[in-house]
C-alpha cells in the first residue's frame, strides 16, 4: 500500500553558479524539489497540469493551469496487526425432507359448500360471546 503527496512545481528558476539560461535554472529548481522529497523517502511519480478556478473581482473567475508534482512512498504495515479474517461462505446443505402426512388435507381437495345435515356442530361450554354463531 502507498501514500501519496502532491506539491506544486516551482514556478521560478534558481540562480546557481554555472547555470545561465532560464530553462536550466527552472530545471535546477524542479531537480532540487524532487531531491528534497526523495531524501524523506518519497518516490517521484509524475507531474500533472490541472485547471484551477480562481475568483477575479467580485463576480468573475478565471482558469489558471497549475503544474503539480506527484510522489509516493510505501506505508509500513505493522507486523503485529492481523488482517481481519473474511468469513467463509456457508453453502446450504440439501437434505431429504421428512414425509409430512399430517399437514396434508384429506379428501379430494374440494371444499364443501355446507356442512352435512346429520352432523351437529360441537359447542364448548362458556359465554355466548365465545360460542360460534
Amino acid at each position: 500500500m502507498y501514500e501519496y503527496k502532491v506539491v506544486p512545481a516551482p514556478v521560478k528558476g534558481i540562480k546557481a553558479k554555472g547555470v545561465k539560461t532560464p530553462e536550466a535554472r527552472f530545471a535546477l529548481g524542479v531537480e532540487q524539489a524532487i531531491n528534497a522529497l526523495a531524501a524523506d523517502g518519497w518516490e517521484y511519480q509524475r507531474s500533472d497540469v490541472l485547471p484551477s478556478q480562481e475568483r477575479v473581482g467580485l463576480t468573475g473567475s478565471e482558469t489558471h493551469w497549475r503544474t503539480l508534482l506527484v510522489f509516493r512512498r510505501a506505508i509500513a504495515e505493522a507486523e503485529d496487526t492481523i488482517p481481519e479474517a473474511v468469513p467463509a461462505r456457508v453453502e446450504p446443505v440439501l437434505t431429504k425432507a421428512p414425509a409430512v402426512t399430517a399437514a396434508v388435507p384429506e379428501g379430494d381437495g374440494v371444499a364443501e359448500a355446507a356442512p352435512e345435515p346429520d352432523k351437529q356442530p360441537e359447542f364448548e361450554e362458556g359465554s355466548e360471546e365465545t360460542r360460534p354463531a
